[in-house]
C-alpha cells in the first residue's frame, strides 16, 4: 500500500506523538509497504532524530520535511495541500492530531481528490483535554474540525476508555481501538546496570522511582510531589528521578519539593533518549506516571518493556497493567499512589513478578510489527470501501 502519516511536529519534546508515527512508519514500511511521513522541520539538535534508529524498514520510509511555515501558512495549510497535490494519490493517508490548520488542510485534499483518511486524536478528544481552552476548542469543531472528524474513514483510538469518553461529541466516523507499542530492536540489549548511576553519583546505590514524561501539569506532578512527601516519611532510603523536558511544570514543581525539604532526595535531570532513557529504567525500582490523563503513554510501554514494575493512574487508561499484575492502577490521589509506591519497593519479589509480568505482556500484546499489521488489515478494509 502507499501510505502517508502526517504530523505536525517531529519533535521528541512535544510528548508521544511523533514517537508513535515514526515507528508506526517504520513497521509498516516493513511490511513491505511504500509509506511517506510529512511534517514540518523543526530544530531537533538538542534530540535524536527518530529515523536515525538502525530499525529494520527504517530506509524505506520517506521523511519530508516542509519548511517551518509563516503564520499565513499555518492558517491555510497550503504548503502541505500543495505536496499532497504534487505526489500519487496514497491509498490512505494517517492523520496524527486534532487541532491544527496542517491536519484540516491534508484531510480537505485528501477527500477533494476522492481519497480517504483515518485520523489518530492522540488522547486530544478526551474531556480531560477539551477542558483546557475549552472555548478556542468549542470554536474550532464549530469551524471546520468537527467536519474533519466526521468525514475520516475511522478514527485511530487508543484504547477503549478514549472510544467510550468521546461518544457525548456524537462524532459520525467509526471508532477502531488500536494500541501503541514498542520496537523490542530499541530495547533489546538493555544498557548494562549501574550505567545511569554512572552518570548521578549524587544517588549512589539508593533505590529511585522514576517519572519520565513531559513536565507538564498534565502529567501530575503536584500529585507526585505529594505522594512521594508521604512515602519519604515512610522510607528514608529511596530517592525520586523525575525526566523529562520542561512543558511549563518544572518550576512548581521543584519549588514544591524543596518546601517540603526533599530536595536530596529528587533529582530532575533533563530530557533522556534513547539508550539513556533506557539505562535510566534498567537502574529504578519502580516507574511512576500520575497522569491525569493519557493516550496510551509510550513511556509507561517502554518502563514495561524494561521489566521495571509500574505505578500509574487509572487516567493513564492502562487497565491492563493491573490485569496483568505488571504494577499498579490507582485512582489520582497523593495517598494511594504513596500507598502503592510502598508496596512495590517493600518487597522485592513482587517487584520482580512485576517486572517479569510487564514484559511478557508487551512481547505478546504490544509490538509495532504487531500493530503495523492491525493498521494496514483496517486501510485495506477501508480502502476497499472506496
Amino acid at each position: 500500500m502507499n501510505i502517508v502519516h502526517v504530523i505536525v511536529s517531529m519533535d521528541l519534546a512535544t510528548g508521544g506523538p511523533p514517537v508513535v508515527a515514526s515507528r508506526l512508519a517504520i513497521a509498516q514500511a516493513g511490511l513491505g509497504n511504500e509509506v511517506s511521513l510529512l511534517t514540518y522541520a523543526v530544530d531537533t539538535d538538542a534530540a535524536p532524530q527518530p529515523f536515525e534508529l538502525p530499525l529494520a524498514g527504517t530506509e524505506r520510509v520517506r521523511l519530508h520535511s516542509l519548511a517551518a511555515p509563516t503564520a499565513w501558512q499555518n492558517l491555510t495549510g497550503r504548503a502541505v495541500a500543495h505536496w499532497l497535490r504534487g505526489q500519487p494519490q496514497p491509498d490512505i493517508v494517517h492523520l496524527h492530531g486534532v487541532w491544527d490548520p496542517m491536519l484540516r488542510a491534508a484531510a480537505s485534499v485528501t477527500l477533494d481528490r476522492g481519497g480517504k483518511y483515518c485520523l489518530a486524536p492522540h488522547g486530544m478528544l478526551d474531556p480531560w483535554s477539551l477542558r483546557q481552552r475549552r472555548w478556542k476548542k468549542r470554536l474550532a469543531l464549530a469551524m471546520g474540525y468537527r467536519g474533519m472528524l466526521d468525514h475520516a474513514a475511522f478514527l485511530h483510538l487508543l484504547n477503549r476508555d478514549e472510544s467510550r469518553l468521546i461518544e457525548p461529541l456524537g462524532l459520525t466516523a467509526p471508532r477502531v481501538v488500536i494500541p501503541n507499542g514498542v520496537f523490542l530492536d530499541e530495547i533489546d540489549p538493555l544498557p548494562a546496570r549501574g550505567t545511569f548511576r554512572a552518570a548521578h553519583r549524587a544517588i549512589g546505590d539508593r533505590p529511585f522511582v522514576l517519572f519520565l514524561s513531559r513536565l507538564h501539569y498534565k502529567k501530575g506532578l503536584d500529585y507526585l510531589a505529594d505522594a512521594f512527601e508521604i512515602f519519604a516519611k515512610q522510607q528514608p532510603e529511596p530517592h525520586l528521578v523525575v525526566a523529562g523536558p520542561d512543558g511549563g511544570a518544572q518550576p512548581g514543581f521543584e519549588k514544591a519539593i524543596a518546601a517540603k525539604g526533599l530536595a536530596e532526595r529528587v533529582h530532575v535531570v533533563g530530557p533522556l533518549y534513547g539508550r539513556d532513557k533506557l539505562a535510566a529504567m534498567v537502574d529504578a525500582s519502580c516507574f511512576c506516571l500520575p497522569s491525569r490523563q493519557e493516550g496510551f503513554s509510550i513511556a509507561i510501554t517502554e518502563a514495561l518493556a524494561c521489566g521495571l514494575p509500574v505505578v500509574i493512574s487509572d487516567a493513564c487508561h492502562f487497565p491492563e497493567v493491573a490485569q496483568a499484575s505488571a504494577g499498579e492502577v490507582v485512582p489520582l490521589d497523593a495517598g494511594a499512589i504513596a500507598a502503592a509506591l510502598g508496596r512495590v519497593l517493600d518487597d522485592p519479589d513482587l517487584a520482580k513478578r512485576m517486572g517479569e509480568a510487564g514484559r511478557a505482556l508487551i512481547q505478546t500484546r504490544y509490538t509495532w510489527p504487531k500493530i503495523a499489521e492491525q493498521t494496514v488489515a483496517l486501510y485495506r478494509q477501508y480502502a476497499a470501501a472506496m
